[in-house]
């Protein structure tokens, strides 16, 4: 897995979490609490956003576990303010610490991207749902549908002609094809039939280029492939990816296409 530690839980909930992942989690906490869940457990967390959102959202009474295996992203969590008592738990989605049947749903926004094997995790996801229970997710469809990851990664090639870095294509981007994900849910224990499948697009705001060059180039994992090739270069990458992204969408601020997959799988 991909790490998520150093600087990057802070610039990961002060950029990456307003320009990319708020608006889906609104979404995901949306279409749980139609469900009117009683007990969720929350898989790959991060820094809360989907939680905070689960919390202002589900039934007075419904009980929320959120887990990560990075504990710097747990910190940044916690840390910040919640509408309710929320369990925060160090946990790896490939070795739930949870008894069977233990939740009514499941959730987990933009993580199974990073798991080693998605089939087993998947399965895991299955073994501590309830019967009926659902086990509802999100990734990122393709890099060329999601225009400022498309951008970076085109941006940060030319400084790296001979192994240019494609942490956004490979990783956030790389599980997209919805054979793969119906075949591994199906590997998983889950029923093609109980899985539905609905591809969202939304819009990535920023309040300028220089924001949202910062989220990508320092605010994620991608931050350690330009570590490894140069550590010298990360403010000229940065700066490349903000120009390209000003050249691409204004110097003011920034709205961009960004598509992603919801799935809903019930067991």
């Amino acid at each position: 897995m991909e790490d998520f530690a150093g600087s990057v839980p802070q610039l990961y909930e002060s950029h990456l979490v307003p320009i990319l992942f708020a608006p889906y989690a609104r979404d995901l906490a949306d279409r749980l609490a139609r469900r009117a869940p009683s007990r969720v457990l929350e898989i790959a967390c991060g820094t809360g956003v989907v939680t905070r959102e689960l919390a202002s959202r589900l039934p007075e009474g419904a009980a929320i576990v959120a887990t990560d295996r990075s504990r710097p992203m747990l910190d940044q969590a916690a840390a910040i303010p919640i509408a309710r008592p929320v369990e925060w738990r160090e946990a790896d989605a490939m070795r739930l610490p949870f008894d069977d049947a233990r939740f009514d749903a499941v959730v987990c926004q933009f993580g199974v991207m990073f798991f080693p094997d998605q089939a087993k995790a998947f399965a895991e996801a299955r073994r501590v749902l309830r019967a009926g229970g659902v086990y509802l997710f999100s990734v990122w469809d393709r890099i060329a549908d999601n225009e400022l990851a498309e951008t970076v990664q085109s941006a940060l090639a030319p400084l790296f002609p001979g192994d240019p870095p494609r942490f956004m294509e490979r990783t956030p981007h790389g599980y997209h094809d919805r054979t793969v994900l119906e075949a591994d849910l199906r590997a998983g224990g889950f029923r093609v039939a109980d899985v539905e499948i609905a591809t969202l697009a939304l819009r990535s705001r920023a309040r300028s280029a220089r924001d949202a060059a910062v989220a990508f180039c320092q605010g994620t994992p991608l931050r350690d492939e330009l570590v490894a090739r140069d550590p010298s270069r990360i403010d000229e990458a940065t700066g490349a990816a903000e120009e390209a992204i000003a050249r691409r969408f204004g110097r003011g601020e920034v709205d961009a296409k960004m598509q992603a997959h919801v799935v809903a799988a019930a067991r």
